[in-house]
């Protein structure tokens, strides 16, 4: 068997930055609220259930408000002031493999996707943002008319996560 070149795939993503009067700190808080403080071990999770009926029932028992969990999170404002870059950036994982099933069971390579990524930044005057790319955007690069249901679905969960946590 010989091996070629890799496939290219091109396609377009949507960046979305939602802005927020709430303060960096505020902000981060009210994702965590929602997603949990803690990052659920959701690799540990799925050696302990064997079956798909215990397995959904444990991730579910993780899942917050919004429909999603925290996995984990990357402090850039810990080491970016490091260079003068003096802003407090976070990155979140978040997800949920209940929702991830959905859209990889009709695309195996949606998982590069899911779980999403959220940035949450320090911004000017006491302010904040939360920017991600729309999950669609990432994952339907060829035709597929179930995997973009699926994924337009995340879309909408994420949206309204991002809408109720940067608001006022």
């Amino acid at each position: 068997m010989s091996v070629s070149g890799p496939q290219v795939i091109p396609f377009d993503g949507v960046r979305l930055r939602h802005a927020s009067s709430k303060r960096f700190d505020d902000l981060v808080d009210a994702v965590l609220a929602d997603v949990g403080r803690d990052p659920v071990p959701i690799d540990d999770i799925g050696k302990l259930y064997a079956s798909w009926e215990s397995y959904e029932h444990e991730v579910q028992s993780h899942v917050g408000p919004s429909g999603f969990m925290l996995f984990g999170s990357l402090n850039h404002g810990g080491w970016i002031a490091k260079t003068g870059i003096n802003r407090k950036v976070l990155r979140l994982i978040i997800g949920n493999p209940l929702i991830a099933i959905t859209m990889i069971r009709h695309d195996v390579t949606a998982g590069l996707f899911a779980p999403v990524e959220l940035l949450a930044t320090e911004e000017d005057n006491d302010t904040s943002a939360l920017t991600y790319v729309v999950p669609s955007s990432l994952m339907v690069v060829e035709p597929n008319p179930p995997l973009l249901s699926a994924a337009q679905d995340l879309d909408a969960k994420l949206a309204a996560l991002v809408a109720k946590v940067t608001a006022s």
